[in-house]
């Protein structure tokens, strides 16, 4: 059975950072891009960031862009989300996902998973 698990999300000041990880079981993704998408209350999810299979290559929502960093270790099949100069703005359940074509478009995407809350106070 093919698990998406992140971790590593919370409560956190304006200004502050978290690091979320979203460790893979089941099978490996090292060939597939990977991405974060986020979903604030009573809003459609959104997408955050993406990487390549290798690495090489990320792109960034522009909301995000220049404070949150996208990286992935292929041995570990793990990708992280390092986020900083955290706003209000930011606090949305953050989910990771795995497709083979990737991309930003969340309906593309095959392999979720469960999502966890990050909260940014004012």
């Amino acid at each position: 059975q093919v698990q998406l698990v992140e971790t590593g999300g919370g409560l956190v000041q304006a200004g502050g950072s978290l690091r979320l990880s979203c460790a893979t079981s089941g099978r490996t993704f090292s060939t597939y891009p990977r991405s974060w998408f986020r979903q604030a209350p009573g809003k459609e999810r959104e997408f955050v960031a993406t990487i390549s299979s290798r690495g090489g290559s990320t792109e960034y929502a522009d909301s995000v862009k220049g404070r949150f960093t996208i990286s992935r270790d292929n041995a570990k099949n793990t990708v992280y989300l390092q986020m900083n100069s955290l706003k209000p703005e930011d606090t949305a359940v953050y989910y990771c996902a795995a497709d083979r074509l990737g991309g930003r478009n969340q309906r593309s995407y095959d392999y979720w998973g469960q999502g966890t809350q990050v909260t940014v106070s004012s």
